[in-house]
């Protein structure tokens, strides 16, 4: 009998229900504080207590990450955007300012997609616009696929949320058994070659600070190698199943307001394979293709990224 879906409740925390060190963790913003000035807020699931920011009042935005990022990767868009609406960036278990758990089986995408789904229930939100990047795509449209009464726009950004074969070299060999466990979580590569790899233009002291700071120990990396793990590419894999009910759920919101943002430079989800796949299930997509921008698109592009994105809220705004 096929298995359905994880169903996780959420519990909003005050400040003063969250342990000591995961406060501290959050303080602890040397080197990028003025690009990340928001309050720290929580919520528990089963699985572990998660950071994110909330911040501002109106249509609520809900901006998920991919890997190796975490809500300091919406900072722009968070500060640009703030003044109009609700903005709700979350750090996904193992990311950012989360609790980052040991246990492998809660690093799957079933479970990502059940956390952040409590969390919005949680919150209360309705009429949700959803931002996604990377791993974000999948995660937030595996979301809105279970519950699609509550999300209304989409933008999206160099990110998946169907099947494919197409995974770089380099990719791959960070899926090799022992070696790649190594280097991403011992070596702390894959942070770190995403700070130029993920870039077509060299990134500040302050970004370059803030993207690496949740990610200093072995045990702080977990969900970096098993996001890298997680990566669906057959019938057996641990998260077939659970990509396929996200690629199957995009075409209840066919018709609905879309756009897509992409880095035309990204050599990961690349435009061919990536942007052309969204294109076939939302041929109606507004499109921006930055030709000078890599996969880091809020890097190489951020007020471009910024422009783009409230231009389309603008006039969307009450259509749906």
């Amino acid at each position: 009998m096929t298995q359905g879906p994880v169903e996780l409740n959420a519990v909003l925390l005050s400040s003063d229900q969250v342990s000591e060190a995961l406060r501290l963790c959050a303080q602890r913003r040397a080197g990028f504080q003025q690009q990340y000035p928001f309050e720290s807020r929580w919520f528990r699931t089963e699985d572990g207590v998660q950071h994110y920011v909330d911040e501002g009042s109106g249509p609520p935005l809900l901006m998920v990450h991919g890997n190796p990022t975490w809500s300091f990767a919406w900072r722009h868009l968070i500060a640009g955007l703030r003044d109009r609406y609700r903005v709700i960036a979350v750090d996904h278990l193992g990311c950012g300012f989360s609790e980052k758990p040991q246990d492998e089986s809660f690093y799957v995408l079933d479970r990502h997609i059940a956390r952040l789904t409590g969390l919005v229930r949680a919150l209360g939100l309705q009429g949700v616009t959803l931002f996604g990047h990377d791993w974000g795509g999948a995660i937030g449209m595996g979301c809105a696929g279970r519950m699609p009464d509550l999300f209304s726009r989409f933008v999206l950004m160099n990110t998946g949320a169907f099947r494919s074969q197409a995974i770089p070299l380099r990719i791959a060999l960070c899926r090799i058994p022992v070696l790649g466990q190594v280097g991403d979580q011992g070596l702390n590569l894959f942070v770190r070659a995403a700070l130029w790899m993920a870039v077509e233009r060299p990134l500040s002291a302050a970004a370059r600070a803030g993207l690496v700071a949740p990610y200093g120990s072995w045990q702080q990396r977990i969900a970096v190698h098993q996001f890298v793990q997680d990566i669906p590419l057959n019938s057996g894999h641990r998260s077939y199943a659970a990509l396929c009910a996200v690629e199957q759920g995009l075409a209840q919101f066919r018709g609905r307001p879309m756009q897509l943002i992409w880095g035309m430079r990204d050599w990961c989800f690349t435009p061919r394979e990536f942007l052309e796949g969204f294109l076939r299930h939302f041929p109606e997509a507004r499109v921006e293709r930055l030709s000078d921008a890599g996969h880091y698109v809020f890097e190489d592009a951020a007020e471009r990224v910024l422009s783009v994105s409230r231009q389309f809220l603008q006039s969307t705004d009450g259509v749906v």
